[in-house]
């Protein structure tokens, strides 16, 4: 009988070959990358091939004593299907049995022979067993790099594996080699080359690693005298500290040694004949932190290989989708690199998740302990960096260092601004920062056709300590702040451009001048330096809607103005910012209002007519919020002479705008849609003319003031097409504030017209806007809309609720614009749970409001006013029919047919009751017969459904 050892059993199916005892999957005889997890369901699947196993059995097969998620299962189904090429050309293997499980479909062929593949020699493997560290129990993202380099490999014969430190060269070279056993029969040598200092012995370590008898050290050609002849595999492993001497015996060994085939890892290539060159990329990493979950997550090999390690360090718990946003983060973070996920992931099993990430904040932890059988270069990023490091010219040290300043990306004309000085010039440094790239310590690539740079967080972190180490870090940063000042002003980042506009669209990054600020205004830190930095970047932070870091850094400015700097255009600047960015976050404040109010003092005192009328635009969105439609007025009237005085159709357009809207809220729906259709003869809807004003696009703003006005005027079809083309200007503009108010307003006409399902549309894009961007306000308004939402549809109880926590909040905020609206609302709901008194109270006081200013909803007030008064168990008739007449008439004053309508079908409903039939008629057809359109909405529905009535009772 044979020997068992020799004796293992293949399972064979379409092209492949599955052997248990070797753990070995080939294809047509190519080993097939596959991982540990993978190979293991499709053992369990192909030992029982036919039958469904369930996901619990699979898990329990494969992960036995851990606790795992299916998430997990269905990402490695996932990958053993594309490993076998599942579905491609017609082939099926796994197939999902929905509700049961998974079940391998394809036939198979069982055999147990001593006649199939043999494994080589056992002196060989031994050797190879020995020569070659150990492969890992499973390699993680890098099936697709050790498949594809292995073709490589047998077909090219010479290849190098490039990247920058701890991306898993070493890993992944190794796995091949150890893929590849069977092809040079065990004879795959490993030769380390960190530890080897002088680049002259290399011939001779090579010929150790192989078992060459040698007395003395051996050169190049004696070596190639000794491999000339064999086929083997030699992995060269860490060679950049040697690079030229590895470059010399791999261009002879390549050139006269056609058995020998030379696998290859560096951070930088070796640039010789017959070199084929593999860019090892980091791990794949989570698109977006926000909305990944646990499936998502271990769907990329970054989150896979972090899980996996946490679970090795001692971590019990299995990922949730509350923490996979986390994990997400620290994933990016780490760029994914795979030994700094590998290290921050030990740290879990002891601080858990949240707790780990909490670690890597203020700076990346690079003394945390790796693995214990991995190289030295490995056990630490610091020792893996100072590796690096060590290995630079003192040129390439200094401008590593100095450009650690940067975040993110930045260009080639950044990098002279910081590291260019009279100790080097601009050619040293572009010499070096080629030296850099090329040895993997800086990345790359193209943006819009320019040439961009980046340092991944972990060389960032190292290199901003030796720079801390040099005594040139307060130097550096303040040459970084100033670039960062430069380039903001030299797009037209401007202080005296502000208010919503654009900004340039090659400005620094935002991370950068972030940055900048945060050492500006430290106790290291240039104040003056600062303030002129916060008053440039502040349209920046205005055009992108980072209204609290506006806010913030405008703030900090303005209390460390110089004396000197007072009634400067830097103070206006940043007054504006200040007042721009608190509205939109906090509300309309005491400090919103001194902050305008100081900005229009200093813009009539430098004679800045086009400043001064950026700031009365903000104080009249101020004023109509608090409901001082009166100021409204007169600041929109002072706005018709500024605009006169700078003659722009801009400035025109802006100023007829604030008249229009002011008109409109006060009751004039005649003036309203005259102004705004005057505006927009200055400025058409689709001309190429900037229109963002203190915060916002004011073309939306026009628009939606007329979609209002014009379903008042009797035109809700009109009106209806104007909503929508509000939203679609406030979308390509793709800035939030300017959206999240195209979506309150219009979603204000859709309730009119009783469009439920576009009004819950726009509600609910409102409220998701408004909390992504920390809008406060705007969130408010959203959930009071909500709640009238709610009420009109029939659920009372849930719309009070939700509209009375609204208001709450509004009524704090000053937010008043809409506090007839939602009075009007809260009243109705109400009524309609029978609580008459507080029904009636409420409508009364907004109605004594509205008739101080903003009576563009007095008339709705008092109908349902007058329907509290029919609803209790002594209704007022008089009291109703004279509130409805009232309002009858304050309705055609205002030019507001939709008002007018209301009335008119509230008044006949109460004359129908009363036996008042022919007048009943005769009002509703007077009322009906001006609407040529809208049919289909609400209310014109209703008073036909009236007049009928009226029409039948005669």
């Amino acid at each position: 009988m044979a020997d068992d050892s020799r004796v293992f059993e293949q399972v064979r199916f379409g092209p492949f070959r599955l052997s248990s005892a070797e753990r070995l999957l080939t294809c047509d005889g190519v080993p097939v990358a596959i991982g540990s997890r993978s190979l293991d369901i499709l053992i369990a699947l192909v030992e029982r091939a036919g039958d469904v196993l369930s996901r619990r059995e699979l898990i329990d097969r494969v992960w036995p004593d851990l606790v795992v998620e299916e998430a997990n299962l269905r990402v490695h189904i996932l990958g053993l299907r594309r490993a076998l090429g599942d579905g491609q050309d017609g082939a099926r293997y796994v197939t999902n049995i929905p509700g049961r499980g998974y079940c391998f479909v394809a036939p198979v062929r069982r055999e147990r022979s001593e006649d199939g593949p043999q494994p080589p020699a056992p002196q060989a493997r031994s050797r190879a067993a020995k020569s070659l560290p150990a492969r890992l129990g499973r390699m993680i993202g890098r099936e697709a790099d050790v498949a594809a380099l292995s073709r490589l490999l047998m077909a090219r014969r010479f290849v190098s594996v490039l990247g920058a430190g701890g991306l898993g060269k070493t890993t992944v070279a190794v796995a091949i080699a150890h893929a590849l056993l069977d092809e040079f029969q065990g004879e795959a040598f490993f030769i380390d080359l960190s530890a080897l200092g002088d680049g002259a012995l290399l011939p001779s370590a090579v010929a150790a690693a192989v078992g060459l008898q040698i007395q003395e050290d051996i050169g190049a050609a004696g070596l190639l005298a000794a491999l000339a002849d064999r086929r083997l595999l030699l992995l060269l492993d860490s060679c950049e500290h040697i690079v030229d001497a590895a470059a010399a015996l791999a261009e002879i060994l390549f050139a006269e040694a056609p058995g020998v085939h030379l696998l290859v890892t560096s951070r930088e290539a070796l640039r010789v004949e017959g070199e084929q060159v593999h860019l090892l990329h980091p791990l794949g990493i989570p698109a977006q932190e926000d909305g990944a979950t646990a499936e998502t997550l271990l769907a990329t090999a970054s989150g896979q290989l972090f899980m996996e390690r946490a679970d090795a360090a001692g971590s019990r718990s299995a990922l949730t989708d509350e923490d996979a946003p986390v994990v997400a983060g620290i994933c990016r973070r780490l760029d994914g690199i795979a030994l700094a996920i590998e290290l921050v992931a030990s740290r879990v099993g002891t601080y858990g998740i949240r707790g780990t990430a909490d670690l890597l904040d203020g700076r990346l932890k690079l003394l945390w302990q790796g693995r214990r059988n991995a190289v030295p270069r490995h056990q630490t990023l610091q020792a893996m960096l100072d590796w690096s490091y060590a290995l630079l010219s003192s040129r390439e040290q200094r401008v590593l260092r100095r450009l650690s300043v940067f975040v993110g990306f930045f260009t080639h004309a950044a990098v002279r601004s910081v590291a260019t000085d009279e100790c080097i010039d601009d050619l040293e440094v572009t010499d070096a920062v080629e030296a850099l790239v090329d040895k993997s310590l800086i990345s790359a690539c193209t943006n819009e056709g320019t040439l961009c740079f980046r340092l991944l967080d972990t060389t960032r972190a190292y290199a901003a300590v030796k720079l801390a180490e040099s005594g040139e870090g307060p130097l550096i940063a303040r040459r970084h702040a100033g670039f960062c000042l430069d380039g903001l002003a030299g797009e037209g980042i401007d202080p005296q451009h502000a208010g919503g506009r654009e900004p340039g669209r090659h400005a620094p990054d935002l991370s950068n001048v972030r940055a900048a600020l945060e050492w500006a205004f430290s106790p290291e830190g240039d104040r003056p330096l600062a303030v002129r930095l916060a008053a440039h970047a502040m349209p920046l932070f205005l055009g992108l809607s980072f209204l609290g870091e506006c806010r913030r850094w405008c703030g900090r400015a303005l209390a460390a103005l110089a004396e000197e700097e007072r009634g400067t255009p830097t103070e206006l600047a940043l007054n504006e910012g200040l007042a721009v960015s608190a509205m939109f976050t906090r509300g309309n404040s005491v400090e919103v209002r001194a902050a305008i109010e100081r900005g229009l003092d200093l813009a009539e005192a430098l004679g800045d007519w086009n400043h001064q009328l950026h700031l009365l635009a903000g104080l009249h969105i101020y004023l109509t919020r608090i409901g001082d439609y009166q100021g409204a007025l007169d600041c929109a009237r002072r706005s018709v002479q500024v605009a006169g005085t700078t003659g722009r159709t801009g400035a025109l357009a802006m100023a007829d705008w604030m008249l229009g809207c002011t008109y409109h809220l006060v009751g004039d729906q005649d003036g309203a849609q005259r102004h705004c259709e005057i505006g927009f003869g200055h400025v058409p809807v689709d001309a190429p003319i900037d229109m963002g004003f203190f915060g916002y696009d004011h073309r939306v703003r026009a628009l939606i003031v007329l979609a209002r006005t014009l379903w008042l005027r009797g035109y809700p079809d009109r009106a209806a097409q104007t909503s929508l083309q509000a939203i679609a200007v406030a979308e390509r503009r793709d800035h939030p504030v300017t959206l999240c108010i195209a979506l309150i307003y219009t979603a204000t006409v859709a309730l009119w017209s009783g469009e439920d399902d576009l009004a819950r549309e726009r509600i609910e894009r409102l409220l998701a806007s408004a909390a992504r961007h920390s809008l406060g306000p705007y969130h408010a308004v959203g959930q009071a809309l909500e709640g009238a939402r709610l009420i009109a549809l029939g659920d009372a109880a849930a719309g009070v609720a939700e509209l009375r926590n609204a208001m709450a909040r509004l009524q704090v905020e000053q937010h008043e614009v809409l506090g007839g609206f939602f009075s009007r609302a809260l009243a109705e709901g109400l009524m309609a749970t029978g609580d008459l008194a507080e029904a009636n109270a409420i409508a009364g006081a907004a109605i004594v409001r509205a008739e101080q200013g903003g009576a563009v909803d007095a008339p709705d007030l008092m109908r349902v006013r007058a329907a509290i008064l029919l609803a209790g168990p002594r209704p007022d008739v008089d009291g109703a029919e004279g509130l409805l007449t009232a309002m009858l008439d304050l309705a055609r004053r205002q030019s507001a047919a939709s008002w007018e309508l209301r009335a008119a079908t509230a008044l006949s409903r109460l004359w129908l009751r009363t036996g008042r039939g022919d007048e009943a008629r005769a009002l509703l057809t007077q009322t009906l017969s001006p609407f040529t359109e809208g049919f289909a909405t609400a209310d014109l529905r209703a008073a036909e459904g009236v007049l009928a009535q009226a029409l039948d009772a005669a």
